[in-house]
């Protein structure tokens, strides 16, 4: 990473304690202003001695030289367990490489572990929380219960084998986790065990990470939108990295705790260390750009994902998941081309192609295609008909119709429109079908808003807006690759109506800080309500962002 550390804000520590009375003490809402000015009082660094995880010697090599001196470095945790040698060394390196989401890396730890020590519980347990992300839906319940039926085929005798009630307390979990029902209900249990194990060792770091993770995994499992379980899984693992800042779950768990544009500045120390932390799991490298996006630091996105494509890519063999290397390919684009380095993005689209090849086109690969594709047209504007029919995509349809309306060409415009609509139409609830109600009102709006028809057009954004606000708030690269809320402010002017533009250029930049088209639209509002000095604010803002680069030359 190239980018200046000095130029970033002062970083900010809390504890549990202070992050659950900060809207006491100050006797307002939690917002970020009350968060910034609590920390500016208080910025004292916790730190505590543990064991670090290196393990280079005395270890069988159950891998290349390579892929081994990959892994010498994974952070700092203490996991004491009834294992011991070379048995516990695999165990903590497979645990601080789980905390990262190495997975292919972390069950490799595991299962030499239990090929030393076969009778090693938390060996298996550890293995069973790999087959799966989190916070995801779940696709694979048969692998971690396969794991479990190795170490015994009933629950009561893996249990049995548990030497301390602390471990037999992590594995009743994952045998929660992986009983029957279903998967929402699982995890949900799931939680609340590790609720009650972090109740009975209240001191214990490495339980309470994976009851932070839990509580996030729960509050999607729930569909819990209010962040309530975020803040609380946020503040446990805050608090552990407080007292140990080279703890990877702690620092990871942090980031996606605080993934929204509110709570982001309580994150990025965490985004600074996690990255350094584990260098060689590419999500490790890749996620600290979730904090980076919220803050508008394009050059952090950039930088750290093309660290975790390089990572992801020299770890990747032949029937591989490509899933961590269409990530970073996926976020690097998106950082590129806010930055306005148009020639980096046409890059990320490149290589995107290679890998749906190489892969034999995975779908992870192929389906992620028309999204990187639509997103360059939206954000560099150089408009593109595409055909479409009925099995296109929405971010294909989506960028079809919005070129079709800047074109003249509104007959596209209009069968892209209906094609949405239709899917629309459904009246689905799924973040899936919302996403692509926003995508036919904005299209919809933007053909009325072309022919003068401002009612309409504003009804229909108005309606984009209102479905906006049942989701999530954003965390991530722009979905859909046309903010609403900016096109909702291009169309204003257009319609003539800047001073109301202003208005949602300004909640679109609070949505996704320092996006560059947004800052071109505000810039462009105040210049028309003659606010000079506002308009070359904004403009200056911008030309911070893009510099030289290609993007102002096609201005």
């Amino acid at each position: 990473d190239q980018s200046d550390h000095n130029s970033v804000p002062q970083r900010i520590h809390l504890t549990v304690g202070e992050i659950l009375s900060i809207s006491i003490v100050s006797n307002s809402p939690l917002t970020s202003l009350t968060l910034i000015r609590f920390c500016n009082i208080r910025r004292e660094i916790h730190m505590k001695s543990v064991l670090m995880l290196l393990a280079t010697s005395g270890l069988a090599l159950t891998a290349s030289m390579r892929a081994d001196a990959q892994l010498q470095s994974v952070g700092t945790l203490d996991f004491p367990t009834s294992a011991t040698g070379e048995a516990q060394q695999h165990f903590l390196r497979g645990v601080a490489i789980l905390h990262s989401f190495g997975w292919k890396q972390a069950i490799e730890e595991f299962q030499a572990a239990q090929a030393l020590d076969p009778d090693f519980v938390l060996a298996y347990w550890g293995e069973t929380l790999n087959y799966n992300h989190p916070l995801q839906a779940e696709r694979d319940a048969e692998s971690p219960r396969a794991v479990l039926a190795r170490l015994g085929s009933t629950r009561e005798e893996r249990l049995a084998k548990a030497p301390t009630a602390r471990e037999r307390g992590f594995l009743a979990a994952v045998e929660d986790l992986w009983g029957s029902g279903e998967w929402r209900e699982r995890r949900v249990a799931y939680m609340d065990a590790m609720a009650r194990l972090y109740e009975q060792y209240p001191g214990d770091d490495e339980v309470a990470t994976f009851y932070s993770l839990a509580l996030l995994s729960g509050a999607r499992a729930l569909s819990d939108d209010s962040l309530r379980l975020e803040i609380q899984g946020g503040t446990i693992a805050l608090d552990v990295f407080n007292r140990n800042r080279n703890h990877p779950g702690a620092a990871h768990y942090v980031i996606h705790a605080f993934d929204d544009p509110l709570h982001a500045p309580l994150a990025l120390e965490a985004a600074h260390a996690f990255a350094e932390i584990v260098p060689v799991v590419a999500h490790a490298r890749h996620m600290p750009t979730h904090i980076f996006i919220q803050h508008g630091m394009w050059d952090y996105v950039s930088n750290h994902n093309q660290s975790a494509y390089d990572v992801a890519r020299d770890l990747w063999q032949p029937g591989d998941s490509v899933g961590d290397t269409v990530h970073a390919l996926d976020w690097g684009q998106y950082g590129d081309l806010q930055r306005g380095d148009y020639g980096k993005a046409r890059l990320w689209i490149e290589r995107l192609e290679t890998v749906a090849t190489e892969s034999d086109g995975q779908a992870r690969a192929v389906s992620t295609l028309p999204l990187v594709r639509a997103r360059y047209i939206v954000d560099t504007e150089q408009w593109q008909i595409d055909p479409i029919t009925d099995d296109s995509s929405v971010h294909t349809l989506l960028v079809t119709g919005l070129s079709a309306v800047r074109t003249g060409n509104l007959a596209i415009a209009e069968q892209a429109a209906q094609i949405l609509g239709d899917r629309a139409s459904k009246g689905g609830t799924t973040l899936e079908d919302r996403w692509e109600q926003i995508m036919h009102k904005e299209v919809a709006a933007s053909i009325h808003a072309v022919r003068g028809e401002a009612d309409d057009a504003i009804r229909l954004m108005d309606g984009a807006l209102e479905i906006l606000a049942t989701m999530r708030p954003p965390r991530g690269s722009a979905e859909p690759v046309k903010p609403a809320y900016e096109l909702y402010g291009e169309l204003l002017l257009e319609l003539d109506q800047p001073a109301d533009a202003i208005e949602k250029f300004q909640a679109s930049l609070l949505r996704l800080p320092s996006r560059p088209r947004s800052l071109l639209g505000l810039a462009r509002a105040l210049e028309r309500i003659g606010d000079q000095a506002g308009a070359e604010e904004q403009y200056q803002k911008l030309s911070d962002v893009w510099g030289d680069r290609e993007s102002f030359t096609r201005l």
